[in-house]
């Protein structure tokens, strides 16, 4: 099947193009954010082709899939030449949870029965307005890195892309109380101007993280961030805000989450103290996350409804 999508979300796409197609996806000079073109810092098969804007036209798409509004509105109507929904069958992947008043959460792509949107959480599924267009709900999964715990260093790691611009919807503003239970390593896109480490190698990032006595997921308000998942892939225990989906990705064999942040620096500092708790502890998370982000599951769900879309 060929599938054209743009690069987006690196971790997410990198998990998507594991399957048996043909990706498609575009690539423009400077490669900015609407033609980003392969992954630079993650390992992607060659069944992905990037392709400029003007060559769009000319392949055939079984299926296209966009993450983002102006994708839906102006890219691959101008791009492509096909509407979407109605000249190409469309899959819209919502990544986030909804921002704003509730009553004001309507998706850009509600009341589209033409089109089918994909959360990534039953969270974001219950959150969103979408009115008549057919929902689905296909859960993360990761490329599994193994178990790479050492847990060596009495640090915690926090993953944050863009930690200055999101601010408290990602819990930016906790790292210092985190920071005064324990010193704090925090990794991600443009992490830097917070004194962060960024640009790192996925696989680099991973033995990093790994390194770490535990990894903390102070984020507030979005869908479910991939790089909490890959932690407990890596075998790392976790403390997390009790937030949107975090319950039921966390149980309590992988780590501690709670809404009191006092509660969590508490756990935070046990976990410094007790290298082996937080190994057992981290083996518990590593157990759960092959369980409900495996891989192989999330390629079985995505075939089966790009198999009945394109029919």
């Amino acid at each position: 099947m060929n599938i054209l999508l743009w690069h987006v979300h690196g971790s997410w796409m990198t998990a998507f193009v594991q399957g048996e197609h043909r990706y498609f996806v575009p690539v423009i000079p400077g490669r900015g954010p609407d033609g980003r073109g392969r992954a630079q810092t993650w390992e992607w098969p060659q069944s992905v082709i990037e392709l400029p804007p003007e060559r769009l036209a000319q392949q055939k798409i079984d299926v296209l899939i966009v993450q983002r509004p102006h994708e839906l509105t102006e890219l691959a109507p101008r791009w492509l030449g096909r509407e979407p929904g109605r000249d190409v069958r469309t899959i819209y992947v919502e990544h986030d949870a909804p921002q704003g008043e509730i009553l004001d959460m309507v998706h850009c792509a509600a009341n589209r029965p033409e089109l089918t949107v994909v959360h990534v959480t039953h969270f974001n599924d219950l959150f969103w307005n979408m009115g008549s267009t057919p929902t689905r709900v296909i859960e993360h999964g990761v490329v599994d890195p193994g178990y790479r715990y050492t847990g060596e260093m009495e640090r915690s790691a926090i993953v944050i892309n863009e930690p200055s611009r999101r601010g408290r919807v990602t819990g930016s503003d906790l790292i210092d109380r985190f920071a005064q239970v324990a010193p704090v390593d925090l990794f991600g896109i443009s992490a830097a101007v917070c004194g962060g480490i960024e640009n790192l190698p996925q696989a680099q990032l991973h033995c990093e993280m790994a390194k770490r006595r535990l990894y903390i997921h102070p984020v507030r308000w979005t869908s479910l961030g991939l790089s909490l998942i890959e932690a407990m892939h890596l075998g790392m225990p976790v403390i997390a805000l009790a937030t949107t989906e975090v319950p039921k990705a966390v149980p309590a064999e992988a780590g501690f989450i709670s809404t009191n942040i006092a509660e969590l620096l508490e756990y935070t500092r046990m976990l410094i103290t007790h290298p082996t708790e937080a190994r057992r502890m981290g083996e518990g998370a590593r157990e759960a996350a092959l369980a409900r982000y495996s891989l192989p599951q999330f390629l079985r769900n995505w075939d089966a409804l790009l198999a009945e879309v394109a029919a």
